[in-house]
């Protein structure tokens, strides 16, 4: 079934609508964006909620379609908030402008992921009129705290759904070279390295330097092998510094430095691993009594995830994305964790990523390419009338 005559304008439309409301995480009230879309999902029909937090501020907006007869209930999860603008200087246009030129609207959050939302919007008021023939329920979330990393949407609406999870969310991240099904993990670890501070002109105690233990922590970090990827995840797990600080006083030996590690888990290196990997490197560290043990603060992470690719929510993705897109769609592990990690936490399978075509997400010019609208929303559409048919 093709579109409808003007879907793909409305689609622009709202696309448009959305880009012109800056929601920025952390930055923006999440409540013009998202009174726009409640607006829009009013017009057409759509019940829907909003979802707030204890102190009712927004955190999103979520509803459910009723089918005439008992089945599953599938999810489209979509975000309403984005990353920062940067640096304006660096856009052609004003990044809360919807601007279209040769068939590409620039603006950010358009293809992270208020394209998303555009296309769910009209997935659900398409589906709305024959539900009443098909079996389950459609469910929608859009999520104004993703961006921020706390998912306190999506946290919030599974608060309230309790003991009925979604046999399956589909998560409107942009792309359509492949189907994300999977994805690393994370773990984060801060570490204090300790030194013994002295005058760093002493010609006679010159102290332990934490800095340059820091830099050995590091080394034996790189030198203890990490597990390769196999058949079952194609992806190896990674350890990536990403700060170091401390000293500040050009006349002292620093006693102090504190460094932090991202840790991306796969099947083989999981949470335990990745402890016993650091605390291995921390041993022959401290092993000399030179100075003060290192203290660790693990910070919280999600594990690694891969969807059976035979499961029927990505079998009916991936025939729906090929016929739409005239080309086959394979299913993908990607590096990057998501909210996708999170529900796998809690048992739900969920799909990271099919959407319209992109280029510079988080980044100047963020945009997308228009046409694709219509093959991301046959997607959608044809997958679910399967589903829930």
């Amino acid at each position: 079934m093709p579109v409808m005559a003007g879907q793909l304008d409305s689609m622009i439309d709202l696309l448009g609508t959305l880009v012109a409301c800056p929601s920025r995480a952390g930055e923006d009230s999440p409540e013009p964006v998202l009174q726009a879309i409640s607006v829009w999902l009013t017009a057409h029909g759509i019940a829907h909620a909003w979802l707030r937090d204890e102190a009712g501020a927004p955190l999103g907006l979520w509803g459910e379609i009723e089918g005439g007869r008992p089945g599953p209930t599938y999810l489209l999860d979509a975000t309403a908030d984005t990353a920062p603008f940067g640096d304006l200087n660096a856009w052609r246009h004003p990044p809360d402008r919807p601007t279209v030129e040769d068939g590409w609207m620039t603006g950010r959050g358009c293809a992270d992921s208020k394209a998303g939302i555009a296309v769910f919007c009209h997935v659900l008021a398409d589906l709305l009129p024959g539900m009443p023939q098909r079996a389950g329920r459609l469910g929608f979330v859009f999520d104004a705290e993703e961006h921020t990393g706390s998912f306190a949407g999506i946290r919030r609406f599974m608060a309230i759904r309790g003991s009925e999870p979604p046999a399956g969310v589909m998560i409107g991240y942009p792309g359509n070279d492949r189907l994300v099904t999977g994805a690393r993990g994370f773990l984060r670890a801060r570490l204090a390295v300790r030194g013994m501070g002295a005058h760093s002109g002493s010609s006679g105690k010159r102290g332990v330097n934490a800095i340059e233990r820091a830099r050995l922590l590091l080394e034996q970090l790189a030198a203890l092998p990490l597990p390769a990827p196999d058949e079952t995840f194609p992806l190896p797990p990674q350890l990536t510094p990403t700060a170091i600080y401390g000293g500040g006083s050009f006349s002292l030996v620093p006693d102090a430095c504190t460094l932090e590690l991202d840790i991306r888990l796969t099947p083989a290196f999981d949470d335990a691993a990745a402890r016993r990997h650091v605390e291995a490197a921390l041993a022959r560290l401290d092993a000399d009594g030179a100075a003060p043990a290192t203290a660790v603060e693990w910070l919280p992470g999600w594990p690694a995830y891969r969807l059976d690719p035979h499961m029927p929510m990505v079998q009916a993705l991936s025939d729906a994305a090929a016929e739409a897109f005239g080309h086959a769609v394979p299913t993908a592990v990607v590096g990057p964790s998501s909210i996708a990690n999170f529900l796998a936490t809690l048992g739900i399978p969920a799909t990271a990523g099919l959407g319209v075509t992109y280029r510079n997400i988080h980044a100047p010019d963020e945009c997308v390419l228009l046409a694709t609208l219509e093959p991301t929303f046959l997607t959608y559409r044809n997958a679910l009338i399967r589903l829930l048919g």
